[in-house]
């Protein structure tokens, strides 16, 4: 018996439990994005009007990738809503490009992944924000795409045009320092970004222009004279090197200063030269008292936060949403929990997690709360997680699960007006509070849908095309259903796939 030939017959046009991932599960992203919804949904997502930050820990399956998704189109929808008062959204969710080049500042046994993240702190997470952040807006101002009207960050000509010579130069600051995109290089990105925003630079020049005119006069000078022999002489060349003297002294400050950045921001790689060319593309004084991140602290980070946010706000933005998922996949950490913990424990800073117009929605697994609970006075007065709308455990209980089932059986239904339930696959011996209860044991979506998939390919395994059962009875629902314990308790202990 074939599984579609079982599905067909109760009205279903695919299998609605063959996807495990929300990020390629189409049936998740075309029906089951606004309606299937986490009983603690508010908790998490809160208002974009006035976000906050919430912490949640749930174990592999529990619907962490499925929350967040779920909130980029919410958030997407709010901004369509609400053009003057958007969000900006942050998918802080890949983690190798900053890990990767993070391990390359090491050598010896600090690179050794179990020693590696205990030298990662709190402003390389803000590093690695703020260069999410500007590369995306910079992408967005300096590119912008007829197919990229409708992003959730997009960025008009008209908007960007009412930003302030100030604003305009902390811009210019912050892609300096963040941008990060390998579309071109470095100096050309930034300096498309200055004609977009239409910021002189020729005042700078005045320097190079000093030397140059110096050494043109003394030159005219030494040939009106007629006496080649003085360009042998000593003091022509010191003459010529004061011309230029104030050029080389900014351009070697500078590259100094470019030098301590590359080193202090470990989280992606810099060019020393061509963070120096930039920089002197900014006025002296413009440039004078402004936080650079060339020191181990998060003081200017804070700063330029502060600037990025302004930005924003001018932009439309009234708030920056941070999405934080998938911290146990980089290759360093290897699904790790010690590892974790050391990759997540410096974000948990209150003077991070509710900073002004930030929100950051942590999604985390469920390994690190055992490392949670055993941390001391200090550590809780330093994250005063009691304030972030904390969630210890994803939990889901039969009934939700039993919900989201028939959510997406309805969802593969070719007639929608039908409402076809879970419950119609099962003889009539077997009620929905048996079901119910069964799947509690399940604990996760993503366990659920892995066992009514084994259990209807099971099924029809069992029975030929010409002699189809259209139920499946109580002995395969529960021979199936130990075989998958067996299988689920391996996968708790690290043994298996699930």
């Amino acid at each position: 018996m074939k599984v579609q030939q079982f599905l067909d017959h109760h009205g279903i046009k695919e299998n609605p439990f063959g996807q495990e991932d929300a990020q390629s599960d189409h049936v998740f992203k075309e029906f089951c994005l606004n309606g299937t919804h986490h009983p603690v949904w508010d908790k998490i997502f809160s208002n974009p009007t006035n976000p906050s930050t919430s912490v949640v820990f749930g174990e592999k399956g529990a619907g962490k990738t499925a929350i967040r998704m779920q909130m980029i189109e919410q958030l997407q929808k709010h901004n369509m809503e609400h053009p003057e008062n958007r969000v900006f959204v942050i998918e802080y969710d890949d983690f190798n490009p900053f890990l990767d080049c993070f391990r390359e500042r090491y050598s010896g046994r600090k690179r050794r992944p179990e020693r590696l993240l205990s030298y990662w702190r709190m402003w390389d997470h803000m590093d690695a924000i703020l260069s999410l952040g500007t590369t995306q807006l910079i992408g967005q101002m300096i590119a912008p795409k007829d197919s990229e009207k409708d992003n959730i960050n997009s960025v008009s000509k008209a908007q960007s045009s009412q930003l302030s010579h100030l604003e305009k130069r902390d811009l210019l600051l912050l892609a300096a320092f963040y941008d990060n995109s390998l579309d071109m290089p470095a100096v050309q990105r930034w300096n498309r970004l200055r004609r977009r925003l239409k910021f002189r630079y020729w005042k700078t020049e005045w320097e190079r222009g000093l030397g140059f005119l110096v050494t043109l006069t003394t030159v005219g000078l030494v040939f009106y004279l007629g006496n080649w022999k003085d360009f042998g002489q000593w003091w022509i060349w010191l003459i010529m090197f004061a011309g230029w003297a104030p050029w080389l002294w900014r351009q070697t400050t500078l590259l100094w200063k470019a030098w301590r950045v590359t080193r202090e921001v470990r989280v992606f790689d810099h060019l020393p030269n061509a963070l120096r060319k930039i920089l002197s593309r900014i006025e002296r004084r413009e440039l004078a008292g402004q936080p650079i991140p060339y020191r181990d602290r998060s003081d200017d980070r804070y700063e330029l936060l502060t600037k990025f946010q302004t930005i924003l706000k001018k932009l439309g933005f009234a708030n920056i949403i941070i999405l934080v998922d998938r911290v146990d996949e980089p290759q360093l950490v290897n699904g790790s929990a010690e590892r974790m913990r050391d990759l997540l424990w410096p974000m948990f800073d209150n003077k991070l997690l509710k900073h002004l117009g930030v929100a950051f929605k942590l999604l985390l697994p469920s390994d690190v709360v055992y490392y949670l609970q055993r941390e001391e006075k200090e550590f809780y007065e330093r994250s005063r997680l009691d304030k972030q709308n904390l969630v210890t455990s994803l939990d889901w209980t039969g009934e939700s699960l039993f919900d989201v089932a028939c959510d997406r059986v309805r969802a593969c239904a070719t007639d929608q007006s039908s409402k076809p339930s879970v419950r119609d696959f099962f003889d009539d011996s077997i009620s929905e509070q048996e079901l119910i209860a069964l799947f509690a044991q399940l604990r996760v979506p993503r366990h659920l849908f892995k066992f009514l998939y084994r259990l209807i390919v099971d099924h029809c395994n069992r029975y030929t095309v010409d002699n189809p059962s259209w139920k499946i009875n109580r002995e395969t629902l529960h021979k199936v259903l130990s075989l998958f314990q067996r299988d689920l308790d391996a996968f708790d202990r690290g043994m298996g796939t699930g």
